[in-house]
């Protein structure tokens, strides 16, 4: 039995010696590499803290010691050291592990992660609960240099350090995120002239004074200063921490067992603030990496040998990324206005092409979504016409940025917002299920759904020309296959589109971005039981159609609204405050995401749980219309019976 399979809590680790670690760790690193190398999943990060995280659970107590992690991705090794080894090959998978810390799922997962930037504001209100409750326990957050360029955590270590109370910061810093670095920090980072020998030698100087009794401790501070004197001209990015009160130990090797295992003692007894600096190589012993370390940041099923993806080699169409991509490219060669913005998400966003074409208009903030929003407004000021491509679920941490720094002054901004809909195994942190509801509440932005690829290409246009604060929504994954290859157009502003017509008086079928094929889909299936209806693409979810909208709602039987969105707050709410601001009455069935946060699994399935997918949507219809026919009990027989509004 290897030795991994011995450890079903940290205190089995904590029962070897340190000799064993270094085999504890190659056996943990290759156990990630065979499971996420049938399943796919997030990888670089994980492999690269192995032995940091072997350290972590040798050193401290958890759960007593609550350790917090940052974003979760690279937790896998402490789940399988606490407990969920023989549960690993289901993560991410429905109905199995998270690919993130989840509180639910394990005592030793303490704050539930997802997003960057949050474990240190996390673990000090852990600390300080810990501290008003006296109850024994260390409190450790361990964040990457990705994480830190986010400014939230700049405001906890601005609150951690006036505190001045007992805090372990660990920093994981592999010079990267999802993709490389960037910005001041980066660069101050990567000054790692002096570090852990140098606050060495500082302790060993002044116990060797203190044996001395004539030197006292004015000589000794002012020893202590003439030495931190010298470590500010070579620049150690420890000043930094120190500059905000706390000690730092650092940069040390973080794969180098031992020196970590010491380090973290240390920092047990420091007694105050402190961060310990590790240094890491992210996606280490994963096959490949070196040619390739960003795409190992999250992978597909692969080869174990040779790093390969096993994915298959029938052609698909285009993603949505890509396309975004290449018409972006197209927009920016003929208009110098266009500026793309990303956060720390250029590969993710499909903005490689464009940094490479247009280096001097292209700007990658780091994990910053607030500062890209308004830096994209201040740029909009003078003249430009800034994209800022961020993922839906990341966007929303910059809400008061978008409605306060662009909307309430109008500024031609355009959020492409990515990842819009189920996005399938990341789960609940991910889903961009929310921004119908917070893009559609604020004045002045317009917020647009393509249904396809090539409709996105045509928005884009259209978001160029118009002049106001736009917002455009569009899924994960590959496109429908349409052509991409005509001229760009612009849409008509505020118009939607009838993509199959029923006849006056039929029912409605309102479709939201690509469920607008699922209901044309639907529609054919209820065609052979004999329901006509009409589908709408509204394309514009705000503003909406009102022309096109206001007489079929009128003369509809019943409206069925579509969208992969929450239902409060969405589209179909929209359709309904459309119906009540004229006085409307019309018979309206909602299908969207419920009261409730969606996990992960397959997009498909999670789809078709939600009530979204091809063959509910004609269920839901026929049952609308054939109410005679339907279960007295279900959704639709109550909302008949309910009134005209769900």
């Amino acid at each position: 039995m290897t030795l991994l399979h011995r450890i079903d809590t940290p205190a089995d680790l904590r029962r070897l010696s340190i000799a064993e670690l270094p085999q504890v760790s190659d056996e943990l690193r290759q156990f990630i590499l065979e499971k996420i190398s049938r399943i796919g999943g997030h990888l670089g990060a994980a492999l690269g803290v192995v032995e940091l995280t072997v350290a972590l659970h040798y050193v401290f107590e958890s759960p007593t010691d609550r350790i917090i992690w940052d974003v979760g991705h690279q937790a896998h090794g402490h789940k399988i050291l606490t407990g969920r080894r023989d549960l690993f090959h289901t993560v991410k998978q429905e109905g199995g592990l998270s690919g993130f810390l989840k509180r639910s799922e394990s005592p030793h997962d303490i704050f539930g992660a997802g997003h960057a930037s949050t474990s240190i504001s996390a673990a000090l209100g852990v600390r300080e609960a810990l501290r008003l409750k006296a109850e024994r326990g260390k409190t450790v957050a361990v964040i990457g240099d990705g994480g830190l360029t986010g400014g939230m955590a700049f405001e906890a270590l601005n609150a951690a350090g006036a505190l001045g109370h007992e805090l372990i910061i660990v920093v994981n810093d592999n010079g990267m995120s999802i993709s490389p670095n960037v910005g001041a920090l980066s660069e101050w980072f990567s000054r790692k002239l002096v570090g852990q020998p140098m606050t060495r030698w500082r302790r060993r100087v002044r116990s060797f004074l203190e044996a001395f009794e004539g030197v006292g401790d004015d000589a000794i501070r002012f020893i202590e200063h003439m030495m931190d004197a010298s470590k500010a001209l070579m620049l150690t990015p420890g000043l930094l921490f120190e500059g905000l009160g706390f000690e730092y130990l650092g940069p040390i090797d973080g794969h180098d067992l031992s020196g970590m295992v010491n380090a973290f003692r240390d920092a047990r007894q420091v007694g105050k603030p402190v961060v310990v600096h590790t240094c890491t190589t992210k996606g280490k012993g994963a096959p490949g990496v070196d040619e390739d370390r960003e795409r190992k940041h999250a992978v597909t099923p692969f080869d174990l040998r040779s790093g390969k993806s096993l994915k298959t080699s029938k052609p698909s169409p285009p993603t949505y990324t890509e396309v975004f991509g290449r018409t972006l490219c197209e927009l920016a060669a003929t208009d110098p206005r266009v500026v793309a913005i990303t956060a720390a998400m250029s590969d993710g966003t499909g903005l490689n092409a464009f940094a490479e074409r247009f280096p001097s208009r292209f700007y990658d903030v780091g994990i910053a979504e607030q500062h890209a929003v308004t830096f994209a407004a201040g740029l909009a000021v003078e003249g430009f016409r800034p994209v800022a491509a961020i993922y839906s679920t990341f966007l929303q941490r910059a809400f008061d940025q978008i409605l306060h720094d662009v909307c309430l002054q109008n500024l031609p901004v355009i959020f492409c917002m990515d990842r819009a809909g189920l996005v399938g195994a990341d789960g609940p942190t991910h889903h961009g299920v929310f921004d119908i509801g917070y893009m559609r509440m604020i004045p002045n932005l317009a917020l647009l759904a393509p249904r396809d690829e090539d409709m996105l290409r045509h928005m884009l246009e259209t978001a160029r020309r118009c002049g106001r604060p736009v917002g455009i929504r569009y899924p994960r994954g590959a496109g429908r296959g349409v052509d991409i290859e005509g001229p760009l157009r612009e849409i008509p502003w505020g118009r939607g589109e009838v993509l199959r017509e029923a006849g006056e008086g039929s029912p409605l079928l309102l479709a939201a971005g690509p469920l607008a094929h699922d209901a044309l889909d639907a529609a054919e299936r209820l065609a052979r039981e004999g329901v006509e209806v009409t589908v709408i693409d509204p394309r514009f979810l705000k503003p909406l159609d009102e022309e096109l909208l206001l007489p079929r709602l009128a003369a509809a039987p019943w409206t069925l609204t579509l969208e992969e969105n929450v239902l409060a707050g969405g589209f179909g709410t929209a359709i309904l405050e459309l119906c009540e601001a004229h006085e409307l009455r019309p018979l309206v069935k909602r299908l969207g995401i419920g009261d409730h946060f969606v996990g992960h699994g397959d997009p498909g399935r999670l789809r078709e749980r939600s009530g979204l997918d091809m063959a509910s949507i004609a269920a839901t219809a026929l049952r609308l219309a054939r109410p005679s026919e339907a279960n007295p009990n279900d959704d639709v027989t109550r909302l008949r019976r309910a009134g005209p509004y769900d």
